[in-house]
């Protein structure tokens, strides 16, 4: 990736839409229902007027050929919004912005991407299957920035599709490369692409009996954390907030937001990542709010990994690693 524009992951050019300022997530969340509304109707009824594609079902799904950009993102006003994400995250204080602070601030373009009237997969009801971030270096507040974000990577799972929804922060004015990039990669249940000759992340066999690690924590989240993470990242998702919003969309009680649970095994790692890391999370079963997540952080050969898992249940609810670079 170089600064002459975003291509795709196989090197293919994408045309880039300049945004005045970053959206926020309260709208396109609204558009996001409204369009996966509009896709449910489609997929059911392909030939009705102003609403189906008028192609089949099962047709190809073609992800639309933009990247979004935004220049200018000043961070001069930021300081006292980092504090209180470090303040819930048990970051330590800093003027430097750690790696999921940066996912905050570039999401909502990645989702203004998702509720393109063109994106073939619905906002809601989407599952966060991974997170890849490289974080190459400090980011500070007063730091005057560039976001980009695209969809990239449509491929087969073994319940339907993934994608990449692509992020980066760049250095406002130019660079040779973003100072942070993020691939978080998604599920659509109940849709179909073409099989590729290669296995897919999603067609794993299923791992045998897992046995938890010795903890070196233990996080005690009460019923309002969604809430908390959900005001200062804005992503208020029902799911997160309450056990009544979250029961009606088949959870038994509000869960945690994944970002927020790798997040915080982020901060766990503590200042021994460096100022510039690798980090990767693979998310499991969610976190029942309110709730005891056990954490296991570990030194590896090339870093650190992480996992955090129900004890009494012995259910695992994510893992990842931190590798400084």
């Amino acid at each position: 990736m170089t600064a002459t524009g975003p291509t795709t992951s196989t090197g293919e050019p994408l045309r880039v839409e300049t945004l005045p300022s970053l959206p926020g997530l309260g709208g396109l969340y609204a558009r996001g229902a409204a369009a996966s509304g509009r896709i449910a109707a489609g997929r059911a009824l392909p030939g009705l007027p102003g609403i189906g594609s008028g192609e089949p079902a099962d047709g190809p799904l073609v992800l639309p050929d933009v990247a979004y950009r935004v220049t200018g993102v000043e961070t001069a006003d930021l300081a006292t919004h980092l504090r209180d994400y470090q303040r819930l995250l048990h970051e330590p204080a800093s003027d430097a912005m750690p790696a999921g602070y940066l996912h905050v601030l570039a999401f909502p373009l990645a989702t203004a991407v998702m509720v393109r009237g063109d994106f073939p997969l619905p906002l809601l009801g989407m599952v966060h299957l991974t997170n890849a971030v490289e974080h190459r270096g400090p980011v500070r507040v007063g730091d005057r920035l560039e976001v980009r974000a695209w969809a990239e990577n449509l491929r087969p799972h073994r319940r339907g599709v993934q994608v990449d929804l692509v992020a980066e922060v760049w250095p406002d004015g130019g660079a040779e490369r973003p100072v942070w990039r993020g691939v978080s990669t998604y599920l659509a249940k109940g849709f179909e692409v073409p099989p590729s000759t290669s296995p897919e992340d999603g067609d794993r066999a299923p791992a045998g009996t897992w046995i938890p690690p010795l903890p070196t924590g233990r996080w005690a989240l009460g019923p309002g954390t969604g809430r908390a993470y959900g005001a200062v990242s804005g992503d208020r998702n029902p799911i997160h907030l309450s056990a009544l919003s979250a029961k009606a969309f088949g959870f038994p009680r509000a869960i945690a937001h994944g970002m927020y649970t790798a997040a915080r095994a982020l901060a766990d790692v503590g200042h021994a990542r460096g100022d510039a890391y690798r980090w990767t999370v693979e998310f499991a079963k969610p976190v029942l709010l309110p709730g005891t997540v056990d954490v296991a952080v570990t030194p590896t050969e090339d870093g650190f990994g992480y996992v955090g898992w129900n004890a009494r249940r012995r259910l695992k609810h994510f893992e990842g690693t931190v590798t400084p670079l």
